[in-house]
């Protein structure tokens, strides 16, 4: 599971290779020394190595107060070394820049769309079962795991603990990697898997739906009754089994859409956004309609634009809130819930992208916060993150200056911001 909080953007987490050699330096530490080996083919920093060494058992404390024992602790940190890929690629991420639509085309593929419809033919049974205990259509459950790993194909290679150790001593975010050290030891100490076979992404990621350890703990289920939550092997009934459970308590509403696509009147400019709930009827009075043709549902519904007014528009339910707990990037949220609906044999979006229309690179966001700034609309920072701030600041400025006011950061707003 990979949050994000950028209005247009997923952080993909990637599935890197890890070689873990001979040879190593021994802690000083108890009655069970742990051994850190250093990867032949890494050759990392000498100094990196001996840091990590004493960051581990300086580390040891905490750990062992959180309730990991010694010989959980010894036994999963014997055979790990310092890792400079994982730093280099935490660090090195390439910038998210497709638009929406360009990020559908790969979500929702058609090979996705046939692959994802296999595995829904192969699983049924296990999916039946699972739909019925959680209430969660079984065509999202599937749509998770085809967006996290493509139906378990790329699952990541890397051991887990080597990379949240790494991550935690010498990366950013270090607390939050150390939270999720502390969740993976726990997991190895409940005998749910060992460390040889816990093997996630570089960020923490795990199995076919991509839980972070923290996640697991909280929500992962033994469904197929071996005594282990078991969300690495081959068999993906535990990992889809707890993928339902975690949207089953992050809300999901059973029979309930996550979103519909929506046509809008000529010349909308009216209210939008995902904390602008108003009823079905209250919509249709606006004239809205279901870009499929009919009228659209009853219930409370957001507006979300997107693309802004030029692109699909879409009536959001409480179904996309829970699909936001697993990844809050509204591009995620989209792809799963049209893949679960390509799933279900629907067709593919009605309203065209609009064309040419390119997002905004970092630096360009960043520009646009601090215009707005300056302007005295208060974006709640200028990192380039196009959140809610973001998002009703630039509002107040299209309402401002006339324009319609759909909260879309493109290249005709940062044009009116520089005039």
């Amino acid at each position: 599971m990979r949050i994000s909080k950028n209005f247009l953007s997923l952080a993909l987490v990637a599935a890197l290779s890890a070689c873990i050699g001979g040879g190593g330096a021994v802690s000083q530490s108890g009655s069970s020394p742990t051994v850190i080996k250093y990867g032949r083919d890494q050759n990392p920093d000498p100094a990196k190595v001996a840091g990590l060494n004493a960051w581990i058992e300086a580390f040891r404390p905490r750990a062992l107060a959180a309730g990991v024992s010694t010989a959980t602790y010894d036994a999963a940190f014997r055979d790990v070394v310092y890792n400079p890929t994982v730093i280099q690629r935490s660090q090195n991420q390439a910038e998210f820049t497709k638009s929406l639509w360009e990020y559908l085309e790969t979500a929702v593929s058609d090979k996705r769309v046939a692959n994802g419809r296999a595995m829904l033919a192969r699983y049924a049974g296990q999916l039946a079962q699972i739909e019925a205990t959680y209430g969660v259509d079984k065509e999202v459950v599937v749509a998770v795991w085809g967006m996290e790993s493509s139906y378990g194909e790329k699952r990541g290679d890397l051991p887990l603990i080597e990379s949240l150790a790494t991550l935690s001593f010498d990366g950013r975010r270090q607390e939050f990697f150390q939270q999720q050290l502390i969740a993976a030891l726990k997991i190895l100490q409940a005998g749910d898997t060992d460390a040889r076979h816990m093997i996630g992404s570089w960020a923490g990621a795990m199995g076919h739906t991509q839980f972070i350890p923290t996640s697991y703990l909280a929500f992962a289920v033994d469904f197929t009754g071996d005594g282990k939550r078991d969300i690495w092997s081959g068999d993906p009934t535990d990992a889809l089994a707890s993928t339902a459970a975690y949207l089953a308590k992050s809300g999901w509403q059973r029979g309930q859409p996550w979103g519909v696509e929506v046509k809008l009147p000529a010349g909308y400019s009216g209210i939008s956004g995902k904390t602008a709930k108003r009823s079905g009827a209250d919509w249709r009075a606006m004239g809205i309609t279901r870009a499929a043709g009919g009228q659209v549902p009853d219930g409370q519904a957001a507006l979300l634009l997107p693309s802004g007014v030029k692109g699909a528009a879409f009536l959001i339910y409480r179904n996309f809130h829970a699909i936001e707990r697993y990844n809050q990037a509204d591009s995620y949220v989209i792809g799963v819930g049209h893949l679960s609906d390509r799933l279900k044999g629907g067709g593919a979006l009605v309203t065209p992208w609009p064309a040419g229309d390119a997002t905004l690179r970092l630096s360009e966001r960043i520009e646009v916060q601090e215009r707005l700034t300056a302007l005295g609309f208060d974006t709640g920072g200028t990192d380039g993150n196009v959140g809610p701030k973001t998002y009703a600041a630039i509002k107040s400025f299209q309402t401002a200056r006339g324009l319609v006011p759909d909260g879309y950061p493109d290249r005709d707003l940062l044009d009116a911001l520089r005039r």
